[in-house]
């Protein structure tokens, strides 16, 4: 009986422990990578801030003018936040941000389009900014996000033409909305340095990084999975834009570090030949090719917009 009794505490200390080990070092990771105060985002911002101070970005250009906080409920629940400029035309763009930013970072594209006379709905992605959620939708989540926004839109404010424009991660996103059935409404999608797969992603930046290996990385997905319902292995751009009926801009630096050009290319590729378009910017890194490229990267969207859009 003595033993059997050791064999049972045996058992259950080893449940206790292999429970705490999941929920423990589980969250540790998560909150080291898709929750909404990561390490990465401030690994980030840090970079961020000298990208902005080297190329002399302006992120004072919202506070000029006047704009509405719109809000949507998610489909799981969440109040997502977006700011409408109103610029009383008849095409709007919704701006979508990356990884750990929000609608702020991206005042540099804002402009440009209100310069262009777009309205403007630069949103902020959940677990973002003023957004509920508390796990990151790496691109994947996003997407379906992205639909009750252009819902949104074509409620309040009807028979206005809409392009999609993402940016890193924000990119991703619209790549990944275009395999989703899409108002006629929506003409044109422009992706600028957009990973093309979850998976392939994360292990780029681990190895780049050397930050955890596969056993971690395994617990990390099925946390994720199990307590987020966030499945990593589903993000799959490439799949999406195999499906696409909107036309789709590339863009990509070829000296991104952080998202490989490669992306790029397997996701042209991967689009209808008769609905796709890149552009490379030599010597740009990651998010910065419209910095490095300037009035190019105007003419370049200028010309994919009049070209493919009639915008």
């Amino acid at each position: 009986m003595r033993v059997f009794a050791w064999v049972v505490l045996g058992i259950v200390l080893f449940v206790i422990f292999a429970l705490l080990y999941y929920l423990v070092v589980g969250k540790i990771i998560f909150k080291f990578s898709f929750s909404r105060k990561s390490l990465h985002d401030r690994v980030m911002k840090k970079g961020i801030d000298q990208q902005i101070q080297e190329h002399k970005i302006d992120l004072g250009w919202w506070e000029k003018y006047k704009f509405q906080v719109l809000s949507i409920k998610s489909f799981d629940g969440l109040k997502l936040v977006g700011h409408y400029f109103d610029n009383k035309s008849d095409k709007t763009v919704i701006v979508v941000h990356g990884f750990g930013g929000n609608y702020r970072e991206m005042q540099h594209f804002c402009k440009f389009f209100y310069e262009k006379n777009f309205n403007i709905l630069a949103v902020e992605n959940r677990a973002h900014g003023e957004s509920e959620g508390k796990c990151i939708g790496f691109g994947w989540v996003d997407r379906l996000d992205l639909l009750y926004w252009i819902e949104l839109l074509n409620q309040k404010f009807p028979e206005k033409k809409i392009i999609l424009f993402g940016l890193s991660m924000g990119a991703t996103a619209v790549c990944c909305v275009s395999g989703e059935k899409l108002p006629k409404n929506v003409v044109g999608i422009i992706s600028d340095c957009a990973f093309a797969n979850g998976d392939k992603q994360i292990d780029f930046v681990l190895k780049k990084y050397k930050i955890i290996g596969k056993v971690l990385k395994k617990h990390l997905y099925d946390y994720a999975k199990r307590v987020h319902s966030f499945d990593v292995l589903k993000v799959d751009a490439i799949k999406q834009v195999k499906n696409t009926k909107v036309p789709i801009l590339f863009i990509h630096g070829n000296e991104d570090s952080y998202v490989p050009i490669e992306n790029m290319y397997d996701l042209y590729n991967s689009t209808p030949s008769n609905l796709r378009d890149k552009y490379v910017v030599e010597g740009a890194g990651h998010g910065l090719s419209y910095s490095v490229a300037g009035v190019l990267y105007e003419k370049k969207i200028n010309d994919f917009l009049k070209s493919r859009t009639n915008l």
